[in-house]
């Protein structure tokens, strides 16, 4: 075959398409198409393709290398997702940048072929034969742009307790691990993408050590082809892609129930904290550095030396969570910003000293509560070593080592999803995360509370996680996989008012997922839960309560936002939750905020519904949001510190929101 040919073998069945807005798990696409014809694509090499019931399928010519299909559109960065299934015996893959050479083709090639997901670099003759194959140098960071090298010192993860090795998760966990990937014979998904010099790939939405650096010189601009090698066949179907040189921003929206003010533009934490603390009688604002002085909180000092974030490339991981209280005892209002505590140097001005309190935080979110019931707030967090546990300082030495209570023991701990409340209705605070709760017993009760498995949550894909360099508080799951769970605070209370507490949370920090569990009881007193999911992915987006879809629901709170006695959820996108990558699902959607109304319902599932409503679209959620009525007039405010600056939403009288109806 010569040069002049190399781009003109014709298919030998057309090929339809319907390039519509569509839904896939992780993202929108932009082309979408079921299989009726191959107009569009031309076959090279030695295997036949043909649509059958929807599928394409590829088969290697008797003594054939195999061969491909190739889309006729070029791409430089792109998405693509697809299902597919290899028969016991074939090899598959995808290749992308499919670039002509003076002798072929060369490209970038991820292996789908079981026991073999990998990224490589390839090169072809004109006739689609692999002349050689190369695997991708690894990269471990997340940064859209990759560096030549994994630099010294820094590892996978991000969050409260970066570093060390995965556990391996207790055998009593409720969670049931996903089977390693692919599966031959099985229909299995992928999703990769390359963008700038990174490639990355999950298969059936599991991590799988397949992140390498592209070059440019392995393939700057071409189409996207699938190969079928090996025996037997492949089929692929639910074809998608985009190109990811194209972003859409939305027109700015804000709530008419709220009035917005933007307290800063830059990004120096993930979280904000109130209190009064120049005792005036008016509420302030923390967030990271700064105080934002009420009541127009547009007077800020710093309390600890400021420096600016870059959000594509930096992590404000030190104010991650900040809680406000006067933990000395004298009077003012100190700062518990991530591990340190901030002492209130009581109207001076300077910034405030500093005290290591805590030890490493293994958690993403937390909460302050009076779990023991002295009337004092104490840090519920996950660790490291200890699992669940909480914290709180001795009233002799408040600004030394802070004593820390494990309620679960080793190996329960991970980076997302807390939560606190009454389960039982014994009046008791109790703990809970993904895995399930545990039973507060009570002042003078043993330290290691009693467990009852539940499932508030599921594993997500985490591509941090694997190949080394895994995050703490991961879950070992089979040889070289690691997965996250869980998702952000998580909410305990009454939702379809049958005197039980139920719980509301996040399932996926950084996927997708929004569900409440409601609580049922035995006849003998036991406790379970059913699941009503609130939020899925873009494949239930018709189905998602309002039809609202958004991905990295890491922050959230709980709040009467409405007035009508019930607590409402608060969550928002944590966007660029890991930098500018393609690390997070649906990395560059809107970074929407909104509040999901609790509302009674008989006829919904479980007797209870929550109703979407936007409260802005252009600046999400941090780690955490704070609800909280600062100008004491009845209505709920809301405050975010994001990597888009901080935020107060303050919230309209009910009848200046409803035009006059309440």
């Amino acid at each position: 075959m010569n040069k002049k040919r190399f781009w003109l073998i014709p298919a030998t069945i057309a090929w339809s398409f319907f390039p519509v807005l569509a839904s896939v798990p992780n993202w929108i696409a932009e082309v979408t198409f079921r299989a009726t014809s191959l107009a569009g694509w031309h076959t090279l090499g030695q295997a036949n393709w043909r649509v059958e019931n929807g599928e394409v399928v590829g088969t290697v010519k008797q003594g054939g290398y195999g061969g491909w299909l190739v889309l006729d559109h070029s791409y430089q960065d792109v998405a693509f997702y697809a299902s597919f299934r290899c028969n016991s015996g074939c090899q598959t893959g995808i290749l992308l940048r499919a670039e002509k050479t003076a002798g072929g083709m060369k490209g970038i090639y991820v292996s789908l072929t079981e026991g073999d997901v990998a990224a490589y670099r390839v090169t072809l003759d004109q006739d689609g034969k692999e002349l050689q194959r190369e695997k991708l140098p690894p990269a471990q960071t997340s940064p859209r742009i990759l560096p030549a090298a994994n630099p010294a010192g820094r590892g996978g993860g991000r969050g409260g307790g970066r570093g060390g090795a995965p556990g391996v998760a207790p055998a009593d966990i409720p969670f049931a691990a996903p089977k390693p990937s692919p599966r031959s014979v099985d229909w299995n998904s992928v999703e990769t993408m390359i963008d700038e010099n990174s490639v990355r790939a999950w298969v059936n939405d599991i991590s799988e050590a397949t992140i390498g650096r592209a070059d440019e010189e392995n393939g700057r601009f071409g189409p996207i082809a699938l190969f079928v090698g090996g025996s037997g066949e492949v089929r692929w179907k639910d074809i998608a892609y985009k190109d990811l040189a194209i972003r859409n921003a939305p027109a700015e929206q804000v709530s008419s129930r709220f009035r917005m003010q933007r307290l800063d533009e830059f990004y120096y934490a993930w979280s904000a904290a109130a209190a009064d603390f120049n005792k005036d009688g008016v509420l302030d604002l923390l967030a990271g550095p700064f105080i934002y002085f009420g009541p127009d909180y547009t007077k800020s000092r710093e309390i600890l030396p400021a420096r600016t974030m870059n959000p594509s490339t930096e992590y404000a991981n030190d104010c991650m969570l900040s809680v406000a209280y006067d933990f000395t005892g004298d009077g003012w209002p100190d700062v518990l910003c991530g591990t340190s505590l901030y002492v209130n140097p009581q109207g001076e001005s300077r910034r405030w000293d500093k005290y290591q309190v805590l030890p490493a935080i293994g958690s993403e979110v937390w909460d302050a509560r009076d779990i023991d019931g002295d009337g004092k707030p104490e840090i519920v967090f996950m660790s490291r070593t200890d699992g669940v546990v909480y914290a709180k300082p001795d009233a002799a030495n408040p600004t030394g080592r802070w004593v820390v209570h494990s309620v679960s023991g080793p190996g329960y701990g991970i980076q997302h999803g807390i939560g606190v409340g009454d389960i039982n209705g014994d009046g008791r605070p109790d703990l809970l995360n993904v895995f399930g709760w545990w039973e507060n017993p009570g002042p003078g009760g043993k330290e290691l509370w009693t467990y009852h498995p539940e499932t508030f949550g599921r594993y997500y894909r985490d591509n941090l996680g694997s190949g080394g360099g895994g995050l703490v508080g991961n879950v070992s799951l089979t040889s070289g996989v690691t997965m996250m769970a869980g998702g952000a605070l998580m909410g305990v209370y009454d939702v379809n008012g049958d005197g039980l507490n139920d719980v509301v949370t996040s399932t996926s920090a950084h996927g997708f997922g929004l569900s409440w569990y409601e609580q049922k009881r035995g006849a003998a007193g036991k406790i379970s839960f059913i699941e009503h999911p609130i939020m899925k992915d873009y494949s239930n987006a018709k189905t998602n309560a309002g039809g609202v879809t958004f991905s990295e629901s890491h922050g959230l709170a709980f709040a009467d936002v409405d007035g009508d006695g019930a607590p409402d959820m608060i969550v928002g996108k944590r966007y660029w939750s890991h930098e500018d990558s393609l690390h997070d699902p649906d990395a560059y959607g809107a970074p929407v905020l909104y509040w999901y109304r609790t509302v009674r319902n008989p006829k919904a599932p479980g007797g209870a519904e929550f109703v979407p409503e936007l409260i802005h679209n252009r600046s999400g959620a941090g780690s955490s949001i704070l609800a909280v009525d600062l100008n004491k007039d009845g209505s709920m405010d809301i405050v975010t510190a994001t990597d888009r600056g901080l935020f107060i939403f303050w919230g309209k009288h009910r009848a200046q929101a409803t035009g006059g109806r309440k």
